[in-house]
């Protein structure tokens, strides 16, 4: 007999059919008592995955000289909303406001704001956050940022949105499903209903392919761009994105679950597992244009981290801390080889239209 978040969906697939990933992941991620967002801390060496930020100082530091720069060449605005969604512990806005004590009026036209849906998690960037002596406030949703020109921030954010996915039978997409074992102690996948109109989330790369492939539908990432291109229409800004996934739509089921470092069925005792998907940067592209803005990329991770120097500030960080140089190029290895964080990770920006391009994608976009 299954119980909590599993309990309740398999009572709403008992009464109304199978549900969607993307619905199985809005219960497991975000059910306010017991999603997995809303009982836990999940980032760190001992806990479930371990993001750029926890790998090394620099990740942030450089994020900030970037912010900084993309300030100064929208002309300095102040104030200016410094946004950054889905931030963790709190560590990489921390390495940020760090960095950015370095620009002089950077910090002080900043109003920041965090964008969180975790209890567990305001708590630890609350407590990451308040030795930096920066004011902080948190929001709910994208829309509630205050109106002005801002720079939104989402390392490994738009992963975490959840998908739909679709498979080819018979010369048609239908939505893959979730529903219940014959016996009703566990969940599987089935096949449902045939797309119809729907058939357009399908990535076009993709959409002539033969019977048996299976696609991830992203919508979520869609309504990000729609209300990021409604908001920079009205007040110019900058948008970037760091996350995993490839340059071109590809075929295939990312949807996978990560519990204290290690993969497991994403299907097993939602609530209790992280959930995520890789992201289309193809897809992404597409929607952002298709919303009139400005895009520059995908870099690669290491690409863009060494075009902001990387190399530099791990040297500079070294001649601080010579004792210390081992673990810092285990830092960079981790952060930008290609076998690494490097290749896999990408690096996007959506902005205003006629804004200067930000830096770090030179040969992007």
């Amino acid at each position: 007999m299954m119980d909590g978040i599993a309990g309740r969906l398999a009572e709403r697939i008992r009464h109304g059919g199978p549900v969607s990933v993307a619905a199985f992941m809005t219960e497991a991620m975000f059910d306010p008592r017991e999603g997995y967002y809303a009982t836990r801390n999940p980032i760190g060496a001992g806990e479930d995955f371990i993001t750029a930020p926890s790998v090394s100082q620099m990740f942030g530091e450089l994020m900030g000289l970037w912010c900084a720069q993309v300030w100064v060449d929208m002309g300095q605005p102040a104030p200016f909303q410094l946004v950054e969604l889905g931030p963790g512990t709190g560590q990489m806005m921390s390495d940020i406001v760090r960095a950015g004590r370095a620009v002089p009026g950077f910090l002080d036209a900043a109003n920041i704001h965090l964008i969180e849906a975790s209890a567990a998690l305001k708590m630890v960037q609350g407590r990451t956050l308040t030795p930096m002596g920066v004011e902080i406030g948190w929001l709910n949703r994208i829309e509630d940022i205050p109106p002005g020109p801002a720079i939104i921030l989402g390392n490994e954010f738009l992963d975490c949105l959840p998908v739909r996915q679709a498979v080819k039978q018979n010369g048609q997409w239908h939505e893959r499903l979730i529903g219940l074992h014959e016996a009703e102690d566990a969940f599987r996948f089935v096949v449902g209903p045939i797309l119809g109109a729907e058939t357009d989330l399908v990535p076009e790369r993709l959409r002539d392919a033969p019977d048996g492939t299976l696609v991830e539908l992203r919508p979520g990432d869609q309504q990000v761009v729609d209300v990021l291109a409604q908001r920079f229409a009205e007040h110019p800004g900058h948008a970037l994105f760091v996350d995993y996934g490839p340059v071109t739509s590809e075929p295939g089921d990312t949807f996978q679950a990560i519990r204290r470092h290690q993969k497991c069925d994403p299907l097993d005792a939602p609530g209790t597992a992280d959930l995520t998907a890789r992201v289309d940067f193809e897809q992404l592209g597409v929607f952002a244009k298709a919303a009139g803005l400005d895009v520059a990329g995908p870099a690669t991770q290491a690409d863009w981290l060494n075009a902001l120097g990387l190399e530099v500030r791990a040297a500079a960080l070294i001649r601080q801390t010579p004792d210390q140089k081992s673990r810092i190029a285990r830092q960079v290895i981790r952060l930008s080889d290609p076998e690494e964080m490097g290749a896999l990770f990408k690096v996007m920006s959506l902005s205003t239209p006629g804004l200067p391009k930000p830096p770090g994608f030179a040969d992007h976009g």
